[in-house]
């Protein structure tokens, strides 16, 4: 993705920014994400703090969707021929891609939008995302950070109490996403303002109080599977589920346990139910009937996670360079995508299909090269394995290249890990000491190199 230096449209310093102009989620199913999440055409200064939009001419495109979209920022002044010259190489582009099958009407007819706002919208609405939808989110995001602006605890209270509506699953999965992006950003103050605020959110809230019983009732359940450990049978399973005090234990065991619960599992409880009398019967059928809805719920879930990740996949093997479009799509592989492609390789090898093996084998390597711990790692094992001080000396100079502030931070960080969670055995306290040992020698090393 190419870069380029702006000026901050507030404190005027120079920024890098990542520029992008084609939007072909045909041809790149990352392009959406970095569309609508800002990762591309946002200066984000680092100096003043200032995020703001890039104005810059874009055209996305969907195949599937036959969706070809122009934007023009009007800001420019440009006449239609001029703005044409721009985005007909794009578009161009674009068709040329495509198979001739799949060359249809819609990419001689280019829907121009008169402001970016319009054009995420159309993209959205194709996906079922309603302007009404758009102008909720919108809120949300501004409850936030009034919430976050409030002088007082009790001023918070009221402005929740006005606001009940908005607190729903899509409020606390953005306002989870913020705190995970400010946690991660390295914006503690805002991280810490963003843990308090959830706090008062998960006490004064319905929903709120809702997901914290579930979080508490999924903690419940794992210990009480982690307990029976070795000896979690289906027969377990089912004690547990029946002793259960409320549904959302019984929810939570759905969600933690759904492979046991399979045929032989609900046939036991049948046979339960058909031995008992009373109202031990009515509990049990009410428990069945719980199960039924909470696995459904959960097999719903999945089916819908799977057939994305399985879309994802397809695109991915249908581009002409799989192995960069992979490497431009790592932010995207989940577990699922990742299952998925695990099991198609196994199938096309079944199959002797050589030709889907090929193209599968090119997203496992990029995959398996992405998943491998850093060069420094390997270093650090080399150190650990060396008889002394002398083959520490001379594994540094061999390996002069990477012994950097960057290594140096590293070992400095595995070290401060390894301190933190205690003592340990022998074996790990030598362990620590022998990293110690190697963190000085590798200071004094890079001081060295550094003084000449």
């Amino acid at each position: 993705m190419p870069q380029t230096q702006v000026s901050c449209p507030r404190c005027r310093q120079p920024v890098a920014v990542n520029v992008e102009q084609l939007f072909d989620i045909t041809a790149d199913p990352g392009a959406k994400q970095r569309l609508l999440s800002g990762a591309s055409n946002t200066v984000r200064c680092p100096h003043c703090g200032n995020e703001s939009r890039l104005a810059t001419p874009i055209v996305y495109h969907d195949n599937e969707k036959e969706l070809l979209l122009t934007f023009f920022p009007p800001e420019f002044g440009m006449p239609l021929n001029e703005q044409e010259k721009i985005l007909g190489p794009h578009i161009k582009q674009v068709t040329e891609k495509l198979p001739p099958e799949k060359r249809k009407a819609y990419l001689f007819k280019p829907m121009p939008n008169l402001t970016y706002e319009s054009m995420i919208e159309t993209i959205l609405g194709k996906d079922g995302i309603t302007p009404e939808m758009l102008k909720t989110q919108q809120e949300r995001v501004g409850l936030i950070d009034r919430l976050l602006q409030a002088t007082s605890a009790d001023v918070r209270s009221e402005m929740i109490l006005q606001n009940e509506r908005l607190f729903d699953e899509q409020f606390f999965a953005l306002f989870s996403r913020l705190g995970q992006s400010a946690a991660g950003s390295g914006q503690a103050k805002l991280a810490e303002a963003l843990a308090s605020l959830q706090d008062q959110l998960l006490k004064q809230t319905e929903f709120g109080r809702g997901l914290a019983e579930s979080v508490q009732e999924l903690e419940s359940a794992t210990k009480s599977l982690q307990e029976a450990g070795q000896g979690l049978t289906r027969e377990k399973l089912l004690e547990l589920v029946i002793e259960s005090p409320n549904d959302g234990r019984i929810r939570a065991y759905v969600s933690l346990a759904r492979g046991g619960m399979d045929y032989s599992f609900f046939q036991m409880l049948t046979d339960k139910i058909e031995k008992a009398t009373g109202d031990e019967k009515t509990k049990l059928e009410n428990i069945r009937e719980r199960l039924l809805d909470f696995t459904n719920e959960v097999d719903r879930q999945m089916e819908a996670r799977y057939k994305q990740a399985q879309k994802f996949v397809d695109q991915l093997l249908m581009q002409e360079d799989i192995a960069k479009a992979t490497q431009a799509n790592l932010q995207n592989f989940t577990q699922d995508v990742v299952e998925i492609v695990q099991t198609m390789l196994r199938q096309a090898s079944e199959k002797n299909d050589y030709t889907m093996m090929g193209k599968l084998q090119k997203v496992a390597e990029v995959l398996q090269a992405a998943s491998a711990p850093p060069p420094e790692y390997a270093l650090i094992e080399k150190l650990l394995e060396a008889p002394d001080d002398a083959g520490v000396e001379s594994l540094l100079k061999e390996n002069e290249s990477q012994v950097n502030q960057q290594f140096i931070e590293l070992l400095g960080g595995i070290i401060a890990q390894s301190e933190a969670q205690g003592q340990g055995s022998p074996e790990e306290q030598m362990g620590l000491e022998q990293l110690q040992r190697i963190y000085k020698s590798a200071l004094k090393f890079s001081m060295k190199k550094s003084l000449g």
